[in-house]
This record gives C-alpha cells, structure tokens and sequence, in this order.
C-alpha cells in the first residue's frame, strides 16, 4: 500500500503540470504557486475514514493525503490532533453558544508553522535538498529552522528586528543562521530571494508558498476539524490571515474530502481575519478584486498577519468566494482587549493572531453575518506566551511581612 498517493504539482492559476519528484518552487510559466495533487481514487480504495480513527494522534494519520513517498522520510515532532475546545462562556458573552476554538498553540514550536515545516521539511529532505532558505515573521522561521535541525539540514533565516524576540532564539538555539533586517518580511523575502539566485541551486528557497508543500502540512488543520467533528464540517471558520496558506490549506483539504466523499453538505463559510493596519485582502475583497496591492505602512501588534503582498493573495480569494465567506479587520486595541477577555473566561491564553480572529467573530456577530444557532470554529494559531509584552502588568508590589485582607 502506497504512503503517498501524491501524483503531481500543478499551478495554482494557469493549471500547468509540474514534475513532484524533484525541488520545485514556483510555476515556470506564469511564476504562480504550485499545488500538490493527489490520485484521489486511489486514496478512497486503499483508506476508509473509521480506519484512520485507529492511527497515532499526529497529523501524519493523514498520509496518503501528504506529499511524502516513505515513512523512513518523516520528520515529526509529534505535530497534529490539537484540542478543539468548547469556548462556552465566551460564547455566551458574544452570542455564540457554538463557538470552538482550534487550539494551534499547543504543538511543537508553539504555533501552527509546525505544520507545515513538518511536511515541507520532510519532503524537502525526501527530495535531496541539503539548505533551506526563508524570510520569515518570526514563527514560521523558527519552526523551520528546529524542524530543519531535526531533519540535519542546514537552514539560513531572515526576518525582521520587530519579530517576536522567541522566534529568534528559536532558531539560534537549533544552530541556524540568523539574519535580522530593519524593515517587513517583505524586505527579507528580497534578501532570500538575492542568496537563492547567488547560491546556484545550492539554497531552497522555502518561502511562504513558494515551494509546495507547507500548505500541505497546514491543510491537516482542515482534516482535524472534519474528523474531529465526526466527518463533517461547521457552519464558518475564522483564520487569521496572512501570508494565508492555512485558509488556502483548509480550503484545499475540504475540496478533496468532499471528492472523496467523506464529508457533504455545503462548505464552512471561510473567513479571512486581518489587522487594521495591514489589510490588503480585505481591501481586495471590498473592491471585488482577485488579487491584492500592495499595503504601504504595514503595521499591526499581531506580527504574524502583518503581510502586506500574500504571494498567494488569488487563491485566498478563490477560497472566500467559493464558501460565500468574507473577510474582516479589526484594530490592535479591538485583539488585544479580546485576548484578555478570552484568557479571563476560558483561561486560554491566545496569541495575538487568534485575538484577532475572536474580535473578528465578535463583530461578525453583532452585525449578524453569523447566526446565534451556528457551529463556528476560531483558529488560534499560536501560544500567547510567546507574545508577552501583549500583556503589561501592572501588580503591586509587597513587602516581604505584608499581609492580604
């Protein structure tokens, strides 16, 4: 029985076909993101969904739908099967008594990146390549960098001075090399980009979808959800976006379940949450745009979202449109007093990225594009205590005889 039905790559916006078994990053026709496809008939002869129940609780239970040929080339951390938790109080205090949330803050490296860099990682060492290349907002740099280490590749990072200080020590902990560059990702996407051309093949570039196969790991976050709502899906799903390969993955992994029948009904509607301060895919969304401009002056506390050209801006809006969803902003005083009301009702501390999905299905609520009797499903994408200057405090200090009364 085959580990991988993978069958090829083809591009996400001119349909060319590309070969899978070789590093590939871009199309070399239209220089769009590659998508990995799967012989999906093959998959519904050789894996029945109540088989799957029986696997180990990672996201490799998944496999046939992953791009990985052998086993021996798996490089896990034990990745996959977060929580989704009922968030009943919170729900009641903004009109969502269905509400969950995808807890991504609980695996490896502290945020859903590990998804991906598990995949991609894998796939990537399958596939011979010795050094990896990335610009990154912190998390993802970080997750690629251990995973990396994991794998015995070596790995260069670049990402901004501003990004979570974690995130750096991260990836000098696992003996990367590290760059930090006074701008925005964008900025170190250049300075990859330059080192990829210099190193002539010696360097893969991993950049967010311009190799295959992150999206791949962060799709399982789509399968999770089905499965762990007994093959089926909710009503809408809030992601905060920003490069959005998870709402593309999601997206992704929903089309090819209900192709292979194991889940029906109509799609959960998707919902793309972005920060005030860096939204170009809500301005594309409003203007009935199938692409993004560029976003100048992109600043937000939520760093992760703060992406102000998504290389794969089309097909995030592909997926809105598809599942009749929407996209939404909110400002950083909006995520951040929703990140402590979330903490002080369910005691889950959630990154800022997942504060602002929370803020978004608060006021997705109140104007009534989600309704009261819906099942909606909030991806937090990372641990909060990863971001700790999200909250200052404040406490009193005591003298060592004080006494409370």
């Amino acid at each position: 029985m085959s580990f991988s039905h993978l069958s090829h790559l083809e591009c996400g916006r001119c349909g060319a076909r590309h070969d899978s078994e070789r590093p590939q990053n871009l199309c070399v026709k239209c220089g769009s993101p590659l998508l990995a496809r799967y012989d999906l008939a093959a998959v519904r002869s050789s894996v029945r969904p109540e088989e799957i129940a029986g696997r180990a609780p990672d996201l490799w239970r998944y496999h046939e739908l992953l791009p990985v040929r052998s086993p021996e080339s798996v490089v896990t951390l034990g990745e996959g099967m977060t929580p989704l938790l009922p968030m009943a109080r919170y729900g009641a205090r903004i009109g969502l008594p269905r509400l969950l949330m995808k807890d991504e803050g609980l695996i490896p490296t502290g945020s859903f990146k590990a998804r991906g860099a598990a995949v991609g990682v894998s796939r990537a060492a399958e596939l011979g390549v010795e050094r990896l290349a990335m610009p990154t907002n912190g998390n993802a740099g970080a997750a690629w960098a251990l995973y990396g280490a994991r794998a015995g590749l070596a790995a260069t990072v670049v990402m901004p001075v501003d990004a979570p200080e974690i995130t750096r020590r991260e990836c000098v902990a696992s003996g990367t090399d590290l760059y930090l560059v006074d701008g925005l990702i964008s900025d170190a996407g250049r300075i990859v980009g330059e080192l990829v051309a210099a190193s002539g093949g010696k360097v893969f570039d991993t950049s967010t979808l311009k190799e295959p196969y992150r999206i791949e790991g962060k799709k399982t976050m789509g399968i999770e959800i089905a499965e762990q709502l007994g093959w089926r899906t909710p009503d809408v799903i809030l992601y905060p976006t920003g490069g959005g390969v998870g709402l593309i993955g999601i997206h992704k992994a929903l089309a090819e379940l209900r192709e292979l029948g194991w889940i029906s009904g109509p799609p959960p509607r998707l919902v793309a949450v972005q920060a005030e301060g860096c939204a170009p895919i809500v301005r594309a969304f409003e203007q009935g745009e199938r692409e993004s401009s560029y976003w100048e002056g992109a600043n937000t506390v939520a760093f992760g979202i703060n992406v102000p050209k998504p290389l794969g801006d089309f097909l995030i809006l592909e997926a809105l449109a598809e599942t009749s969803g929407t996209a939404v902003t909110v400002t950083d005083e909006e995520l951040l007093a929703e990140l402590r009301q979330v903490a002080a009702l369910e005691g889950t501390y959630v990154c800022p990225e997942g504060a602002a999905a929370f803020a978004a299905a608060r006021k997705l609520r109140e104007t009534g594009w989600i309704g009261e009797d819906e099942q909606v499903v909030v991806l937090n994408t990372g641990a909060g205590v990863k971001y700790p200057q999200t909250v200052p405090v404040d406490a009193p200090v005591l003298a060592v005889d004080a006494h409370l009364v």
